[in-house]
This record gives C-alpha cells, sequence and structure tokens, in this order.
C-alpha cells in the first residue's frame, strides 16, 4: 500500500470516528437538528422500501443510526478494509448530516452564519476527499475500464472463433 494511502484513509476517518461517537453520545440533542431533515426523509425512504420494511420516524433514531454507520465505515476506511465501500457509505452519512447541522443559509446572526457556513464548506471538502477514496482503486483497474477491456476481449475473441469457422466452411 501506498505511504499516502496508509497516512490519508486514517487522517480522513478520524473525523467520522469522533463525529459518529458524538452522534451516539449526543443524539437526543442533536435529534432536534435533524428533525426536519428526517421528517423529510423518512417518508421518502419509507415509501422506496417494502410494505414490510420498517421505517424509523424518530430523527433521534436516524441519528444513532448516522453514528454507527460513521463508526464501522470509519474503521474501514482507516484500516484500508473494504476503503472504496466504507468512503461511500460516510458520503452517504455526511450530506443529510450537513444539511442537518449546518444550515447556514437560516442563520440571521453574521456571526453564527459565518461559522455555519465554515462548517459546510469544510464538510463539503471532505466530501470531496471521500468521493476520492471512493474511486481510488490502488493503481488497479476499476471495474468499468475491466468491463470495457473484457468486452473488446470477448469481441476479439469471437471474432478469431468466426474466422476460424469461416475458414474450415470453405
Amino acid at each position: 500500500m501506498a505511504l499516502s494511502r496508509l497516512i490519508a484513509r486514517p487522517l480522513l476517518a478520524s473525523y467520522f470516528l469522533a463525529n459518529g461517537a458524538q452522534d451516539l453520545r449526543d443524539a437526543p440533542m442533536l435529534a432536534a437538528q435533524a428533525a426536519p431533515l428526517t421528517e423529510k426523509v423518512a417518508p421518502m425512504v419509507d415509501d422506496a422500501t417494502p410494505d414490510k420494511v420498517h421505517v424509523p420516524r424518530d430523527p433521534v433514531v436516524w441519528v444513532r443510526a448516522s453514528g454507527v454507520v460513521q463508526i464501522v465505515a470509519g474503521l474501514g476506511l482507516a484500516t484500508g478494509r473494504f476503503p472504496r465501500l466504507s468512503s461511500a457509505a460516510l458520503v452517504a452519512t455526511l450530506a443529510p448530516s450537513t444539511a442537518a447541522r449546518h444550515r447556514f443559509w437560516e442563520a440571521t446572526d453574521k456571526d453564527v452564519r459565518r461559522e455555519q457556513l465554515t462548517h459546510f464548506l469544510k464538510n463539503t471538502a471532505l466530501a470531496g476527499g471521500l468521493l476520492i477514496a471512493a474511486l481510488d482503486t490502488a493503481g488497479k483497474p476499476g471495474l468499468a475500464w475491466r468491463t470495457r477491456h473484457a468486452t473488446h476481449d470477448a469481441r476479439r475473441e469471437a471474432a478469431l472463433v468466426g474466422a476460424k469457422v469461416r475458414a474450415r466452411v470453405h
């Protein structure tokens, strides 16, 4: 593993490990911030899932679930276990968390607005780092590349087989 990945992944994961622990510890307080978002998201998730799946409406449950995902995925990213999947999971928790916690556009106080904007932009920067990590194939061909080349190889092989068959028939 490259030294940069060995250092960068744990550094990037450290924020999510701390944030996930805070989500678990302070879930009731953070739920007040998350409530406006969960009131909109929960019905959409409920509509998108089978009827047998129970989708919670309680914002405390959503905050705790986000915390658990951040800790598990943060550990995965930090240790290099499933780093691409872990990064994608962290991006999925970061977007709603940012929208719930750092609503700078609603702040009326200038200092509060600036602080919220700073946190919002920090989170967008973290999202960028996570996207890079999610797409990082560590120098190995990615799935899209392998699919394109497998298709190309299969067409070439089919053409060769077809040419051999035509040569035998004639």
